[in-house]
């Protein structure tokens, strides 16, 4: 693992405004944050480099691509697997990855050891994948689902 680096005041300016526009040039950095280009460049790279910026995407709308519902499910594994054969964590976390529909993934604390957040196109594409994915995977327990009536905030850009 990384150890934690220290960050400056112009590295938090710099990451804030990569967050709020990860196609701005250097020279558009630069120019508000008081530096040169060259040395915003040598900043984002030692960024870059230490693993503090990871990747640059394009976020996309999922309603302006035909995915017009989300929805958390919370999910209980099995707690033993049966002779021992499988871990059922494990089994669980390779086949999330493999699950477009499934967008994040954080394990939890508490009751339920999962919360996957889904993005479909309609209830009857978050139907499918719960009947024919998510409830026969072999180390599912059980499932709760809560769906998003309406996106109040949604950042992606963390508070540095």
């Amino acid at each position: 693992m990384r150890e934690m680096q220290a960050l400056d005041k112009l590295d938090r300016q710099i990451l804030r405004r990569l967050q709020a526009n990860g196609r701005a040039t250097f020279d558009q950095i630069a120019e508000q944050v008081g530096l040169s280009s060259s040395a915003v460049l040598r900043r984002v790279r030692r960024l870059e480099e230490v693993g503090i910026i990871d990747r640059y995407v394009a976020l996309v709308r999922p309603e302006a691509v035909g995915l017009g519902l989300t929805a958390y499910v919370n999910v209980r594994l099995e707690k033993h697997a049966e002779g021992n054969k499988r871990n059922p964590m494990d089994e669980f976390r390779a086949s999330v990855m493999g699950w477009h529909e499934v967008v994040e993934c954080v394990a939890l604390t508490g009751e339920m050891d999962y919360q996957l957040r889904l993005v479909v196109a309609d209830m009857a594409a978050y139907s499918r994948f719960m009947m024919d994915t998510l409830l026969k995977h072999p180390s599912v327990q059980d499932c709760k689902t809560s769906f998003v009536m309406d996106r109040v905030k949604s950042t992606t850009a963390l508070p540095v």
